[in-house]
């Protein structure tokens, strides 16, 4: 997993009030828990952009002062209409002990439903995941190349050793649609074959005839 340093400073108050002063300030409140008691923070918004605009999943390590934090990130809060980073959750990493986080998912391959006419459709770009960071990958990588025509892949037809799924079961991940185009082809294929069967039994019916008169 890929590794990023963040410079954060301990909050000296906590509320709205003090949290408004520090995104006018250009800064994001931030927690982070899970190793004892929760520490809040703030941190650059520059320096958090790094985690929000990409697909990538990091093992950050914030320095607090004299303490440094190794942690990653859990949720993001954004603001409805301007979309900036609100509020931040992080989630403090302990040797051998699980996280619950987002990992992407990437497709590999090229499916054979696709290539047939079939529209390919992604429902999930990342899934919530549980696992001892170490074990964890990058990436959810799908291989999609045996997809056909109306085939799905759900996430318990995903596997990944000493990862934990925390999504349902039967959630979507990725399908190959029928098209407009597939259905044209397929009723213009079977259009072909009826008038092809309807000639053949022409062909048929007038030997028949040509026999009986010659009898």
């Amino acid at each position: 997993m890929k590794t990023i340093e963040i410079n954060g400073h301990l909050r000296e108050a906590l509320g709205s009030k003090s949290a408004k002063e520090l995104r006018r300030e250009g800064h994001v409140p931030c927690v982070v828990y899970g190793g004892g008691e929760n520490v809040h923070f703030h941190a650059d918004e520059r320096d958090l952009n790094k985690l929000v605009y990409t697909p990538d999943v990091f093992l950050i390590n914030i320095t607090l002062g004299d303490k440094k934090v190794q942690a990653v990130l859990r949720e993001a809060q954004y603001h409805p209409v301007s979309d900036k980073t609100l509020h931040m959750d992080f989630i403090e990493v302990v040797p051998g002990k699980a996280v619950a986080l987002k990992l992407p998912v990437a497709l590999a391959g090229n499916s054979i439903g696709v290539k047939n006419g079939g529209v390919l459709r992604r429902n999930a770009k990342a899934l919530y995941v549980k696992g001892v960071v170490d074990t964890l990958p990058d990436t959810i990588t799908i291989d999609i190349s045996k997809m056909k025509i109306g085939s799905t892949i759900k996430v318990g037809d995903v596997s990944i050793p000493g990862v934990e799924m925390l999504e349902a079961a039967n959630r979507v991940v990725v399908a190959v649609k029928t098209s407009r185009k597939a259905i044209a082809d397929e009723e213009a294929e079977e259009a072909a074959e009826g008038a092809e069967g309807a000639a053949e039994g022409a062909a048929e019916g007038d030997a028949a005839s040509e026999e009986s008169t010659e009898g």
